[in-house]
């Protein structure tokens, strides 16, 4: 079955370039900026690696969800009300809730829950600048569409277990460790397991990139997406995975969701038509406010309930990482809602 078109929100081609631009050229420079320590062969210091991370807790990475509870009623409805403030509290207390609490009984299982939460989750977050930003032509059926959501969220959520597997090891368990839990030796970072991991999700990549480029009409756009996968790809296979992860997170996947916000809110319309980018990200960033704080609060609430509370900067940055899981299920369930409403899934 063939998927629905985008419903775009009405924006101008001069309104949607005013998005647009920004929020791609952000994330590539970022992006080849933050590789070349590890291309020179710069050794990071551990405060520079967690860097990125830590900011995200203000700039762009912990906001970017915090405005769910205005942008999922200016997509469905294009009007915020109570009745749309309750339904998004209420997501966040269930399914948010839910899954603090199996941290505490599971930490191990829900420690790789998040994992394939966030592999699902910037997948999609991918998907639908492919398709408003980009315009793509070759993504149109639901079968293509989740085959670019299962690469695009490989590339930060696989590729750097396949190029740093002990590091990434010692992350999923600085995950579980304030909760009592230990990962193992699992299969997955089993050297064999890692090979044929590799080498089917290199051939999915190859075999996804040449079936988009056999239907495409517009090679333009076909390109800037083969481009962006190949970045990602070197980027995480090359940088050590903290620091991947918190400029992806904070820059290349937060940016772009920030974008879709913004393009939701009409009354910023004017502004985006006039070439005017500061104005609506000013205006989205006195929104995000409140429930960045909130998020924040309820950090500390978590780091006090912990049976082991952090005592390094790399046990903090993980209780941070739980934190955001905690906060990304219902945040998936928001993006997905709002996929639903303007025909991405």
């Amino acid at each position: 079955m063939g998927a629905s078109p985008v419903a775009l929100t009405p924006l101008t081609a001069r309104a949607r370039r005013t998005l647009a631009r920004p929020a791609l050229a952000l994330g590539w420079v970022a992006i080849s900026i933050a590789a070349l320590p590890a291309i020179t062969g710069v050794s990071l210091s551990p405060t520079a690696r967690y860097a990125p991370l830590v900011a995200s807790a203000v700039v762009f990475g912990m906001p970017h969800g915090a405005i769910d509870y205005l942008a999922l009623p200016r997509a469905v409805t294009d009007t915020v009300t109570v009745r749309w403030l309750a339904v998004v509290g209420v997501l966040y207390l269930v399914l948010g809730g839910g899954y603090a609490a199996a941290w505490f009984f599971a930490p191990v299982p829900a420690a790789f829950a998040f994992v394939a939460i966030t592999w699902l989750h910037w997948g999609q977050g991918d998907l639908y600048p492919l398709l408003d930003f980009l315009d793509v032509d070759y993504l149109d059926t639901r079968p293509r569409r989740a085959a670019t959501v299962l690469i695009r969220g490989g590339l930060p959520m696989l590729v750097p277990l396949l190029g740093f597997p002990e590091r990434y090891r010692s992350v999923v368990d600085a995950f579980a460790a304030p909760f009592g839990g230990s990962v193992g030796d699992l299969a997955v970072f089993d050297p064999r397991v890692r090979l044929w991991l590799g080498v089917a999700f290199a051939a999915a990549t190859v075999a996804v990139l040449a079936a988009s480029r056999r239907r495409t009409h517009s090679p333009g756009a076909w390109r800037v997406d083969a481009a962006e996968t190949l970045l990602l790809w070197v980027f995480f296979f090359v940088v050590p995975p903290v620091f991947a992860v918190g400029v992806y997170f904070c820059v290349w996947h937060s940016v772009r969701h920030v974008a879709r916000a913004i393009a939701v809110d009409g009354s910023v319309h004017p502004s985006l038509r006039a070439g005017d980018i500061l104005g609506p990200l000013a205006r989205f960033g006195v929104e995000a406010a409140p429930m960045t704080a909130a998020a924040l609060a309820l950090g500390g609430v978590l780091w006090w309930a912990v049976p082991n509370p952090p005592t390094t900067l790399e046990s903090g940055a993980a209780l941070y990482l739980v934190l955001i899981a905690v906060l990304t299920l219902p945040h998936v369930a928001v993006v997905t809602w709002m996929d639903r409403v303007q025909g991405v899934l």
